[in-house]
């Protein structure tokens, strides 16, 4: 990533986390106390891992553990942290180390941001989601009862390193949810993933996945957030395309007090609300929706949210922080790699859509 003002590198592949020391000292912050932040999956799966390597280099440090789940991402949380931080008098130039999925990712990004105006933080992500989404381009927030990401930071990581290899320690509907956000990636910027994806999401999908396979996959979808990023920091123009299918999405997550559906289920099923607006539209063919479709199901990802309360899904849409003048701003596809932002998309298609994908 290179926003001109900041720039700083993304490493994918196998075993990342044992040259955790190396990427450190490549990236000038060797030598330096690190503050390592995780939750309690994480570190039963990675932490020995993490330890170890940093023990090897004699490199100073602490952790700080949190329940798993995106209930933890709350400002009580970021205060104990603050208040651990204060404790172990860590300093501006000391590290923060997200070691998680993207719940660990924005809340340890979040108190990077804030504490002492600004600390390094080194994003370590754990889950195919965090790799392609949360750890790249800086946003860092936590959540309110009122909506998800209501209060945050553009703070860029001095550096991204995705080990592979923690990808095999996912639960299966982990895994599987991370990749709603490469099938974005393709949709909304790269025919040639889109492709990649529909040729191998047999093998990707598989309980034994081709890890080089998906290294692949990783990094192209990496490299796609990367080039968005450097080019618009903070959303103030093309960055928002990247919002594809999370206004439903976060409404859903919202509606169902993030208990029913994960991320990228939301965000799966926000994209089908997003591409039948568009066929509605007269922008995107139906034929693209159908191989939108197939191919979400192809991952095991839902096309529907049947249950869900229409109603508390649009309240939740209105309160999106995307909104600008009371006025929804959804992101469509024309085609492949082909998408815009329309903030004139009648309330009331916008309405029968998502009643359309909550019915199922």
């Amino acid at each position: 990533v290179d926003t001109g003002a900041e720039r700083y590198p993304i490493w994918v592949a196998p075993g990342e986390l044992r040259r955790l020391p190396d990427r450190l000292r490549q990236i000038g912050l060797d030598g330096r106390r690190v503050f390592l932040i995780s939750d309690t999956a994480v570190i039963e799966a990675h932490g020995r891992t993490v330890a170890e390597a940093l023990d090897s280099a004699g490199t100073p440090g602490a952790s700080y553990v949190i329940p798993a789940g995106e209930s933890s991402k709350t400002q009580r949380t970021a205060s104990e942290i603050y208040t651990w931080l204060a404790g172990e008098r860590a300093e501006r130039r000391d590290v923060i180390l997200a070691l998680g999925g993207g719940v660990v990712g924005d809340l340890a990004g979040y108190v990077a941001a804030t504490y002492l105006r600004g600390m390094p933080v080194v994003q370590l992500p754990t889950s195919v989601l965090a790799m392609n989404d949360a750890a790249i381009g800086g946003k860092v927030a936590i959540d309110l009862p009122a909506g998800k990401n209501l209060v945050g930071a553009f703070h860029q990581p001095v550096a991204v390193i995705s080990d592979i290899e923690t990808l095999r320690t996912l639960p299966r509907r982990s895994y599987t949810e991370g990749f709603a956000e490469v099938i974005k990636h393709a949709l909304i910027l790269d025919p040639s993933l889109l492709a990649l994806l529909e040729r191998e999401s047999t093998r990707i999908t598989s309980h034994a996945p081709d890890l080089d396979l998906v290294a692949q996959v990783v990094a192209q979808s990496s490299r796609l957030k990367a080039l968005i990023v450097s080019s618009d920091p903070e959303e103030r123009g093309l960055r928002a395309i990247l919002n594809y299918g999370h206004t439903t999405g976060h409404g859903i997550e919202q509606a169902t007090q993030y208990t029913q559906y994960m991320h990228g289920e939301a965000v799966s099923v926000g994209m089908m609300a997003a591409g039948r607006i568009g066929v509605e539209l007269g922008m995107m063919s139906q034929a693209l929706l159908d191989r939108q479709a197939d191919l979400l199901r192809a991952f095991g990802l839902p096309t529907a949210a049947p249950g869900v309360n229409a109603t508390a899904v649009l309240d939740a849409m209105k309160r999106d922080k995307k909104v600008e003048q009371g006025k929804l701003r959804l992101v469509l596809l024309e085609g492949p790699g082909l998408a815009t932002v329309r903030d004139d998309v009648p309330q009331e298609l916008v309405e029968r859509t998502v009643q359309s994908v909550l019915r199922g």
